[in-house]
């Protein structure tokens, strides 16, 4: 598709450990900036799934950029919390950052037995082509875990520590960071838009 030909875009995103993941899974096919180098303030994050989030978000850096633009919209969804913290993963515990979303979370699971702590994590990403782009392409994935009891692993960030992955008897924050984005949902959604891009494996 000649639209989707580009040979920069810009990531929606102030976070460094989202950052690097993504520039990671895009490599060397599409010169990659970050939205701090145009705009520094976030988009307001009024959507109500994922999905929503992360066209708000790719607007927001398209208007400011000029550019094609990328946002991931991602977080954790418990099944004993009803899906929380869903969307407001980042945001958990008040802004307060990762350790207090963690602490939180294994609050919030202190009496829920392992075999209802179910969880995974969820991406949906949003690549738009312009600010006022009718037509986002998205692609969404997930990754199935459970939540451990206390934090494992020194790789990774925000809920890496405390998702475990069964089939491999270890947390994703234990991970080598290239084995990290081979598996997860957000390697998973950028398969699905680098195929979308005719980007090769």
């Amino acid at each position: 598709m000649s639209d989707l030909k580009f040979s920069q875009l810009v990531l929606a995103s102030n976070n460094s450990g989202k950052l690097k993941e993504l520039q990671a899974m895009l490599g060397d096919d599409i010169e990659v900036l970050p939205q701090s180098r145009f705009i520094n303030e976030e988009a307001e994050e009024t959507g109500l799934s994922f999905v929503e989030n992360a066209i708000i978000k790719a607007r927001h850096a398209a208007r400011a950029s000029g550019l094609p633009a990328l946002a991931d919209d991602s977080g954790l969804a418990v099944d004993a919390l009803g899906g929380a913290p869903g969307i407001y993963s980042a945001r958990y515990a008040d802004g307060q950052g990762d350790a207090a979303n963690n602490a939180k979370l294994l609050d919030a699971l202190a009496q829920v037995p392992d075999e209802r702590r179910s969880a995974r994590f969820i991406c949906a990403l949003a690549l738009v082509r312009h600010a006022d782009d009718p037509a986002p392409i998205i692609c969404e994935s997930a990754w199935e875990g459970r939540i451990l009891h206390a934090a494992r692993g020194e790789h990774g960030f925000g809920y890496d520590p405390l998702f475990l992955i069964p089939e491999l008897g270890v947390s994703s924050a234990e991970l080598p960071a290239e084995q990290k984005n081979r598996l997860s949902h957000r390697a998973r959604a950028m398969a699905l838009l680098r195929a979308r891009l005719g980007l090769a494996e």
